[in-house]
């Protein structure tokens, strides 16, 4: 199994700063592509940035040059710095995972953590 366990999340601000942290654990073979989205009240769920084993990006529109998107592949870990926040981007952010995990045949995985709540005070 793949655990994911999100943290970083807040109240903030406009116009502030959060970071948001996802540790992965498991029994991993290893990460395909990881990524962030977001879920605001009412709303679908969203992509905010991916990253894939090749370090390239993607972003929203909408966070283009304000969010940045990193991984740590020592410790199986993504980052999403979040710069310049607005009331737009408050939202429950859930961390995305997809690679293979240990099995008899290896097995492939796309895991989400629990979430994470980031609200943007105007």
């Amino acid at each position: 199994q793949v655990q994911l366990v999100e943290s970083g999340g807040g109240l903030v601000q406009a116009g502030g700063s959060l970071r948001l942290s996802c540790a992965v654990s498991g029994s991993i073979v290893s990460i395909t592509a990881m990524g962030w989205y977001r879920q605001a009240p009412g709303k679908q769920r969203e992509l905010v940035a991916t990253i894939n084993s090749g370090a390239s990006t993607n972003y929203a529109d909408s966070v283009k040059g304000r969010f940045t998107i990193s991984r740590d592949n020592a410790k199986n870990g993504v980052y999403l710095q979040m710069n310049s926040l607005n009331a737009e981007d408050t939202a429950v952010y859930y961390c995305n995972v997809q690679g293979r995990r240990l099995g008899l045949p290896i097995k492939t995985f796309d895991s989400w953590g629990q979430g994470t709540q980031v609200t943007v005070s105007s």
